[in-house]
């Protein structure tokens, strides 16, 4: 089983009310597995490998200024939305550091280079793979993304890069409308999936398209952006995997790379999202 990075923090930090993603999410997991190696934030310098300076001042700035402001329609900002972004990055780096799962909030694939968007502030896949090839010389590095929403903000860092091959896994037409068919390059692969999916077409998608595609990448690094949000009864998806799918799912992932970290994304059902979690820790 893969370590687990993260924070007690996750769980007390960015109050978001009765928003989706809140910190019961944390609270729920760090209780279902409380042995994990504990993170620290990331520093600005690292930020700036995947986002400009005066955004990440602006976030910063705004958090600390003490009031509890939009910065989209779906993203919260509090006074300490700033520190527990900064340490969801830097779970993320950790999760690089110990090949492990960071288990953290807020999410991040929807960031962009300078905005917010999708509950995320910065993006933290993104800032670990760059950790992973500046730092530790993972020179080829592979994403992919099982959230049921198209990771946007990750596919536009590296839209340019073909150190680094971006492969999605997406419930479409859905938020935030990007990744639908025709929509990629060399280094960014779409999978765009009908509502209402489950096991059958999520597994199907990753043997005749995802896998492939790693596969031929060849990564030194495989990042998975583990979103469970793509879970039969999520309040906010609209797919039907199962456990037992996200279980399989990681066993094809696996089998991409020898060397792999998870970041949570998103996963909004409290109830399920530790055994959906479980289910993918059992497979790596």
């Amino acid at each position: 089983m893969k370590p687990i990075v993260s924070h007690p923090d996750f769980a007390r930090l960015h109050p978001t009310g009765d928003h989706p993603e809140r910190q019961e999410r944390l609270r729920v997991l760090l209780a279902a597995f409380p042995e994990y190696v504990q993170a620290r934030p990331a520093t600005v310098a690292e930020l700036e490998a995947c986002h400009e300076r005066d955004y990440i001042e602006a976030v910063r700035w705004t958090s600390e200024s003490g009031g509890t402001v939009l910065l989209d329609p779906d993203t919260i900002c509090t006074e300490s939305s700033y520190a527990a972004a900064l340490l969801a990055a830097g779970a993320a780096i950790g999760a690089v550091e110990e090949e492990g799962f960071a288990l953290v909030r807020p999410p991040g694939h929807h960031a962009r280079p300078s905005a917010a968007m999708g509950f995320c502030l910065f993006n933290n896949v993104a800032v670990a793979a760059r950790f992973a090839q500046q730092a530790l010389g993972h020179n080829r590095i592979a994403i992919l993304d099982w959230d049921v929403h198209h990771g946007n903000g990750t596919q536009e860092i590296f839209w340019d890069d073909d150190s680094v091959v971006f492969v999605s896994l997406h419930q479409w037409p859905f938020y935030p409308g990007t990744g639908g068919p025709g929509d990629g390059n060399d280094s960014t692969v779409n999978v765009p999936l009908r509502a209402g999916s489950g096991d059958g077409e999520y597994l199907r998608a990753m043997e005749e398209t995802a896998l492939p595609a790693l596969e031929r990448f060849q990564p030194d690094f495989l990042l998975v952006s583990a979103g469970f949000d793509a879970a039969a009864g999520d309040p906010i998806g609209g797919m039907r995997v199962s456990a037992e799918g996200f279980r399989a799912l990681a066993d094809q992932a696996g089998t991409a790379c020898s060397r792999s970290a998870l970041i949570l994304e998103g996963g909004y059902n409290t109830d399920t999202l530790p055994s959906l979690v479980g289910s993918v820790l059992e497979a790596f």
